[in-house]
């Protein structure tokens, strides 16, 4: 695990990350680019993402690029409203990198999660991979 910090400290610089934004537990507004997409990088680990909560506007183009930085355990990104305004399924590879887009009309607070589970054992949600993504 030596070696987390040193992707993490390369992948959110890219993103114009401050360390500041990169606490696990503090909300982090995704900024907006020159061309008007809001772009972050979220890093899928051992049953967390980071940042944990994502804000985003509403009407805006969004693109998350998802990292996994586990090297066996695969992960995905879910966020399913049951009104249907909001509807995002990612599988990520372990070790991989993968690009989700959306665009939501419907201002919300909507949950994140990833269902992984190897059976018999707790899906990755049981264990605490669940997050946030705000629509303001």
């Amino acid at each position: 695990m030596r070696w987390l910090p040193v992707i993490l400290t390369v992948g959110l610089a890219a993103t114009g990350w401050t360390a500041d934004a990169v606490l696990p537990d503090q909300p982090f507004a995704v900024p907006i680019d020159s061309d008007g997409v809001q772009r972050a990088t979220v890093i899928l680990d051992s049953y967390s993402y980071m940042p944990n909560h994502v804000i985003v506007e509403v009407g805006k183009p969004v693109e998350l690029t998802l990292t996994s930085v586990t090297m066996i355990t695969p992960h995905n990104f879910i966020v399913q409203d049951p009104a249907g305004r909001v509807s995002i399924e990612q599988d990520v590879g372990a070790g991989k990198t993968v690009m989700v887009t959306f665009t939501s009309e419907h201002a919300g607070i909507y949950t994140i999660y990833c269902d992984k589970r190897l059976w018999p054992m707790p899906s990755h949600r049981d264990k605490g991979m669940e997050g946030t993504l705000e629509v303001r």
